[in-house]
């Protein structure tokens, strides 16, 4: 049964993007899309299951939900019986046989998103299954102190360590997980729990995971996914900011860079959102357009004070997605605007601490 599809207008912020800016660039990501539904980053590129639910999240923000739904349903026929997707396909090829728990976790997130856009709740019984066996596989990596393995080898054997990065955006997609499994009646006792030991981890035990200091996402990951809060968040993101944002150009991928990408801008906006910090969510947005394409794609990154497009001339579909997104999370036009940084948009769990 499909409910009534929610009303909603497309994302444009004024002075910086319209309307008919958004939806060109959700064009873009439809363009790339393949027969079999899948989105690769560019042409000929590898496709990985995190970004690809990220696109497809872009594609319904902009109204073109037959597209998102065969995006999803290429990750549906492409998962394994025990719950998982390979790390990189090229087409329908596998190209890297590891298996990311994030990447895998990141399923719960897209259905929910798909949800709340169209009221189809057929959609949400199908792909419940696809969930349910998903989180299942990645709980199996949780650890005494509370933080998920990042990956398992192609045997099956599991990594050594996790990621803090990984980690938190895990924790966001176990909340979707959980509220998916409320709306359709289902009871996962061990879901909520497991939730909140992992919070604890990341709120109070960054020890626990492999060091990534370099990385801006180790940044700004746990505040935009809601486990670092309040005055904490905002201290976090201000302590990294001279670390990790070049003014006037966005966030470097790495500390040790003048490298910015439009995509990890986008993310830091969303964080920036999730501690009420609008004034500067709404100018790093404005920075993330220095990589924008005449037709709406957007170039992945641009290095600073050169201005030179890198890698090469790369426009990947997840930079594209990443602008889609921020853009309605700031203007709030979706009924999913609010999924990706508004911690009362998913079932809370507090942190509790194990061991």
């Amino acid at each position: 049964m499909k409910h009534m599809q929610p009303e909603f207008t497309l994302p444009a912020i004024d002075g910086i993007i319209t309307a008919d800016q958004v939806r060109s660039t959700g064009k873009t990501i439809a363009d790339l899309q393949l027969p079999t539904g899948q989105v690769p980053w560019f042409p000929g590129g590898h496709c990985d299951p995190w970004n690809h639910v990220e696109t497809a999240m872009a594609l319904d923000v902009v109204g073109l939900h037959t597209e998102a739904a065969a995006a999803y349903g290429w990750l549906r026929d492409m998962q394994l019986p025990d719950g998982s997707w390979y790390q990189y396909y090229l087409g329908n090829d596998v190209e890297q046989e590891k298996f990311d728990a994030n990447t895998i976790a990141y399923i719960a997130v897209g259905v929910w998103h798909h949800w709340l856009l169209t009221g189809d709740r057929a959609f949400l019984t199908e792909y419940w299954p696809v969930v349910d066996t998903a989180i299942s596989w990645v709980l199996e990596l949780q650890r005494p102190a509370g933080d998920i393995v990042w990956a398992r080898h192609s045997d099956g054997t599991a990594f050594s360590f996790s990621l803090l990065t990984g980690s938190s955006s895990i924790s966001h997609s176990l909340k979707a997980a959980i509220a998916i499994a409320d709306e359709l009646g289902h009871d996962r006792p061990t879901w909520r729990p497991a939730t909140a030991a992992l919070c604890a981890c990341i709120r109070d035990n960054e020890a626990a995971f492999a060091p990534k200091k370099r990385w801006a996402m180790d940044w700004y990951y746990p505040v935009m996914t809601g486990v670092v809060r309040g005055q904490a968040g905002i201290d976090r993101l201000q302590a990294g900011e001279d670390k990790f944002i070049i003014e006037g150009a966005g966030v470097r991928c790495v500390a040790d860079q003048d490298w910015v990408t439009s995509a990890e801008t986008c993310e830091a906006v969303l964080a920036y959102l999730a501690v009420d910090e609008t004034d500067r969510a709404l100018e790093l947005f404005d920075w993330s357009q220095c990589n924008r394409g005449a037709d709406g794609a957007y170039f992945t990154g641009m290095v600073f004070p050169q201005r030179v497009n890198f890698p090469g001339g790369e426009r990947s579909a997840y930079t594209a997605a990443a602008i889609v997104l921020a853009a309605d999370a700031l203007s709030g036009a979706s009924p999913a605007s609010r999924l990706l940084w508004a911690h009362d948009a998913l079932p809370d769990v507090e942190p509790i601490a194990v061991g």
